[in-house]
């Protein structure tokens, strides 16, 4: 058993490999917020805060998967569960979250990604789009959106790229080539555009949930886990020892 914080918030742990899971409560507004911590069993550097779309939890099968590898090499992971469909109360929540982690005294990291996938990622990008250069711009290494929602399925002519205009950490965008909700060629159109510097990672074949027909799922998750890692060692120096 962890100690609790200076936030109150109790921890069950269980052993997992190289990493520890923890349970979190994290407040925010009037409640607080379901999480998991994966914490490696090493000094700490960098870690990655992660949450869902617009449906289902932060124990999605693509959220547990990728902080089991990034833990396993040796970054924090937190993912946790925000539901709600509207987008401001989303990012609030986010909000909420990264300052739970910068203020941490039980995790000292020198800097975050913030992460989600489908509506999660566009909550990552409103913060991140919000927070500017100053003392929480430092501590913010950069952004990864997975399966980003650039568009309503067959509305391309409205695409949610604003806040992706005013991002200048590096962002990692994972898309499936066949997903209907972020056609190929609007969203190299949009990063072209971007300030930031910018990837995309394209799963061939992959729709929205990151299905492809053929392939067993666990293949096309190593496949997403393996790029998002490597990118991250891009940016920033990751102790894999």
């Amino acid at each position: 058993m962890l100690q609790a914080d200076s936030f109150g918030f109790t921890e069950e742990t269980s052993r997992a490999g190289s990493f520890t899971e923890v349970d979190l409560k994290i407040p925010f507004e009037n409640k607080q917020l379901d999480a998991v911590c994966s914490v490696p069993d090493k000094p700490l550097t960098y870690g990655v805060i992660l949450t869902h779309g617009a449906g289902g939890d932060m124990n999605g099968p693509h959220l547990v998967s990728l902080a089991a590898h990034l833990a396993s090499h040796g970054l924090l992971c937190l993912r946790f569960t925000c539901k709600g469909l509207n987008i401001n109360y989303r990012t609030r929540a986010y909000a909420s979250v990264l300052e739970f982690l910068k203020s941490s005294t039980e995790y000292k990291l020198t800097g975050v990604f913030l992460a989600g996938r489908s509506m999660g990622s566009r909550a990552a990008a409103s913060l991140i789009s919000r927070v500017g250069l100053g003392q929480e711009g430092d501590f913010i290494q950069g952004l990864i959106c997975l399966s980003y929602p650039l568009h309503r399925p067959k509305q391309e002519r409205k695409l949610r790229d604003e806040d992706l205009f005013l991002i200048q950490d590096p962002v990692l965008f994972v898309s499936g080539s066949a997903d209907g909700m972020c056609k190929k060629t609007l969203l190299e159109k949009v990063t072209s555009k971007m300030r930031a510097p910018s990837k995309i990672y394209w799963v061939e074949n992959a729709n929205h949930v990151m299905a492809v027909k053929g392939r067993a799922t666990n293949d096309i998750l190593m496949e997403i886990n393996k790029e998002v890692f490597s990118w991250i060692q891009e940016i920033v120096n990751v102790d894999t020892e």
